[in-house]
């Protein structure tokens, strides 16, 4: 049996409340022979519903429901082509500009690097019925990512060349609005001062920072999630 099957079980009865708030779950030797399965496919079952708010779990004390069984919202960080496409629109990619520079000061402190680190900086723009889709402005670390400083990346955006060359193990993902500059009026096609939407993302190699970047959205853009 998998973990996923124990998993959706578990929290079936946690939902149904044959295990209400509170109380204490069989312990996983219990569970694994309820389920006919390895202690290992039930304690990564637990892990789970633990990591999405439903259980907490100490040593010496076992597994409990908790008493306010919280949900997690999951966000699926995707290419913008696969947004795109997902909306029954055409895609089209462009590079803007791309140089290779010394980290700025700004830069070194968000991804906690030396001044002197070598940085790519790539601008491109992202395009849904030829109409701008978004501005990705974005700053790869080159001593991470080596291949990048002679990557080709006029036909394949950096968003999809990383998630195949460095796939990342974690991230930091901020959302704000932010008044369009003359800059991003200019790229977005929309008027200086109208609200937009920005995404900034940090992301992580095995704890080496792999990039820094900010994506600036056509004004309406929305973000849906679910839990």
């Amino acid at each position: 049996m998998s973990f996923q099957v124990v998993r959706d079980e578990v929290k079936r009865r946690i939902e149904s409340r044959v295990w209400p708030q509170g109380s204490v779950l069989p312990t996983e030797t219990q569970l694994a022979q309820e389920f006919d399965c390895a202690r290992a496919t039930v304690n990564r079952a637990l892990r789970e519903l633990a990591e999405q708010g439903f259980v907490e779990r100490k040593r010496k004390s076992g597994t409990r429901v908790k008493m306010a069984p919280s949900k997690q919202a999951r966000l699926e960080i995707a290419p913008p082509r696969h947004t795109v496409e997902a909306q029954n629109a055409a895609y089209r990619y462009a590079l803007v500009e791309r140089k290779v520079v010394t980290s700025p000061a700004w830069l070194a402190s968000q991804l906690d690097v030396s001044p002197e680190t070598r940085i790519l900086h790539v601008l491109c723009m992202h395009y849904a019925n030829n109409h701008p889709f978004q501005l990705e402005e974005r700053w790869i670390n080159i001593d991470v990512v080596p291949d990048v400083e002679q990557a080709d990346l006029t036909q394949t955006s950096p968003h999809e060349w990383l998630l195949k060359a460095a796939p990342f193990t974690e991230a930091e993902v901020a959302f704000f609005a932010t008044a369009a500059d003359g800059r991003l009026a200019e790229f977005l096609a929309t008027t200086r001062g109208i609200p937009v939407m920005q995404t900034e993302r940090t992301t992580r190699l095995n704890g080496r920072p792999v990039t820094f970047a900010r994506m600036t959205h056509h004004p309406g853009y929305r973000i849906r999630t679910s839990y």
